[in-house]
């Protein structure tokens, strides 16, 4: 459901790991790297044992970036929260296939209600098959390649049969559905998502840790365009 049978690679930086005494400085200078995307990590302290921020602080930082925000919402009733971050500015809001099969379409109709974005997340342990029945409601899969809830974790190399199912279905059933990652991506991991079919790279840790933001975005960047081509 995106605009081109092959997407553009993305490079979207996690605020999750931005210096949040300085939000506002960490979003401007994302807003200067060739990132489209900045993604916009959700914790509820339930689904996943970790809290980060609301729609308040979204609503805070929408003014400063024409950039698209990618909401990742880890939490245990999304229903409540997606009309409030809608109206806070999220662009594209990912819930998680564990929430099941009924309430997933559920919230997939809110979504589209709403007029955003669709991203379908899904966890390291969790089948594939969890995933298949709603791909054709989606603009984007979000594969975690790390058990969700904190920053800064080891990449899990298993993850990458799951970037390769996903791109396997987007053939087959001639979709457009993005494909992201989202956990331990940096320069040692970036190349081999985007050989397994991965075209959209969620980096926290490894990115704001560099004080020259944009050339570690380029880099990232380029890296996984590398791998693409090969």
């Amino acid at each position: 459901m995106s605009d081109a049978t092959t997407p553009p690679l993305i490079i979207a930086p996690s605020l999750l790991a931005a210096n949040f005494t300085r939000l506002g400085a960490e979003v401007q200078r994302v807003n200067r790297t060739s990132a489209a995307w900045l993604h916009l990590d959700i914790m509820d302290g339930h689904f996943v044992p970790n809290i980060s921020f609301g729609p308040a602080v979204v609503k805070a930082v929408r003014p400063l970036s024409k950039l698209t925000f990618d909401v990742h919402l880890m939490c245990a009733k999304p229903d409540i929260l997606l009309e409030p971050f809608a109206k806070a500015g999220a662009d594209r809001m990912n819930i998680h296939v564990e929430l099941g099969a009924q309430v997933v379409g559920q919230l997939i109709w809110k979504i589209r209600s709403l007029g955003k974005q669709v991203g379908l997340a899904i966890d390291p342990p969790t089948s594939m098959s969890a995933l298949k029945p709603h791909l054709e409601q989606a603009d984007s899969v979000l594969i975690m390649t790390v058990n969700p809830g904190f920053g800064g974790q080891e990449f899990i190399t298993e993850c990458l049969t799951k970037i390769q199912q996903a791109a396997a279905w987007r053939d087959e059933l001639g979709l457009r559905y993005r494909i992201g990652v989202d956990g331990g991506i940096h320069y040692n991991t970036v190349a081999s998502c985007a050989a397994a079919g991965a075209d959209t790279f969620i980096s926290g840790t490894a990115l704001f840790e560099h004080n020259h933001l944009r050339a570690a975005v380029t880099k990232m960047h380029k890296l996984a365009e590398a791998a693409v081509v090969k």
